[in-house]
């Protein structure tokens, strides 16, 4: 469920018209809903209602302020892959004991600021990184608190460039290699092991991999315990999808993936910690576009609007569907006489292509369009390419809105570049 819906003949986020926001903000622009945002953790929170959880919202979802100050309210820690992830957590109020440090690139500079602060702990995916981190702890006089990341070979059945828990994925450890590590960990002095960690992929439509992977965790955790280690924690990750095609796409429920969790664990005395970002931010967003050309090609019709794949790129990566829709309700004359368009924009790239044949109403230059689902994964990987502005952000609470990134001007972009002085002699 969204916050976005059809009022007065045409398409509102919460109580503001999203025709308002694209006249006084302008397009492309993406809007957000506190409401839907303040829903969806909230309905995740209590599926694990009963166990000691820790929900983490993933930064790299969508990092902006305003959103994980709003899930930071709702007592929302966070899962960062960045030492930039980290101070963006912790701005926007994210105490650091709620706070995981993910990602198999870690520098020591992160882990150090990491240490500084005091995070709940480190998900290390490599031995190599243990050892960095054991080295840099040390320098610290500190003692880093580790969770391993353990590869469980289980294919999520999901994107192949979003799947992460296959052998030949470059996350975590080897499922076989796990105890081994385990033991390495007693013979480090600046690291503790105090959980498991492991995360197989995003965007998953099905209970099966993850119950799987789960059982395959909750078997490693009580041999580690059986072993001496003081296993407090185990931390599942995120990766439950949400319905971008109402159509083809029914994910699993929260509920159902909470008592799904609760049965794997049965009485386990394990607290556990969860990494939600897709299902948390992605139905609170929508990108805004404007159509700006109808185009009529030998044999397709074209889109053409003022959105691109450097504002919205999931479609030219991953294939991704999104579902596009008119914020001008469409009467029943519109309906009956659909057509099937490409939806395009204006970046010099065949890949600029946000859906193929797409069945749609008929549509106007000048009508607005809003790319659904797009509050995941949206404006966090943005670009500027092709030197447009990067696309701003807004967040709308009731009825009124904030703009929580302006647009850059061209002068703040191109001033942003250094001509050396060998050229301007």
């Amino acid at each position: 469920m969204d916050h976005f819906s059809y009022k007065n003949g045409e398409m509102y986020a919460e109580d503001v018209p999203l025709s308002r926001i694209a006249r006084e903000v302008g397009t492309p622009v993406y809007v957000y809903s506190t409401a839907t945002l303040q829903r969806h953790f909230r309905v995740f929170s209590s599926a694990f209602e009963g166990l000691n959880a820790l929900v983490c919202f993933a930064v790299k979802a969508n990092s902006n302020q305003a959103v994980l100050a709003t899930l930071a309210a709702e007592g929302a820690g966070a899962d960062v892959v960045s030492i930039g992830e980290l101070e963006r957590a912790l701005k926007a109020g994210i105490p650091p004991q709620r706070i995981v440090f993910s990602g198999v690139g870690k520098k020591p500079s992160e882990m150090r600021r990491a240490l500084e602060v005091g995070i709940k702990q480190f998900n290390v995916e490599s031995e190599p990184e243990l050892e960095a981190l054991n080295h840099v702890a040390g320098e610290m006089g500190q003692i880093a608190p580790v969770s391993m990341r353990v590869n469980p070979d289980v294919d999520a059945k999901t994107h192949h460039k979003i799947a992460t828990g296959k052998s030949e994925n470059k996350f975590g450890i080897s499922w076989a290699k796990a105890p081994e590590v385990y033991r390495e960990i007693n013979n480090l002095p600046n690291v503790r092991a105090t959980g498991v960690d492991v995360h197989i992929g995003s965007q998953l439509t099905d209970l099966d991999p993850f119950k799987l992977a789960f059982e395959k965790v909750v078997s490693l955790v009580k041999d580690l315990r059986s072993e001496g280690h003081a296993i407090e924690h185990i931390d599942l990750g995120g990766g439950l999808g949400i319905p971008y095609d109402p159509d083809a796409e029914t994910p699993p429920s929260p509920v159902d993936y909470g008592s799904m969790i609760k049965q794997v664990l049965g009485d386990l005395p394990c607290s556990i910690i969860l990494e939600p970002g897709r299902l948390i931010a992605g139905n609170a967003g929508i990108l805004l576009s404007e159509l700006l050309y109808v185009k009529q090609g030998e044999d397709r019709l074209f889109y053409i609007v003022d959105a691109a794949m450097n504002d919205l790129l999931r479609p030219a990566m991953y294939d991704a569907f999104h579902n596009i829709l008119p914020v001008a309700e469409p009467g029943d004359n519109a309906r009956n006489a659909s057509v099937q368009a490409d939806f395009v924009g204006p970046v010099c790239e065949t890949g600029d292509t946000f859906a193929k044949a797409r069945k749609t109403v008929p549509m106007n230059p000048g009508d607005l369009v809003a790319f659904k689902s797009a509050g995941a994964y949206g404006a966090v990987m943005a670009s500027t390419y092709n030197t447009r502005e990067l696309v701003p952000e807004v967040l709308v609470n009731g009825s009124e809105y904030a703009v929580v990134r302006a647009r850059p001007t061209l002068d703040d972009m191109i001033g942003m570049d250094t001509v050396p002085n060998w050229l301007t002699r």
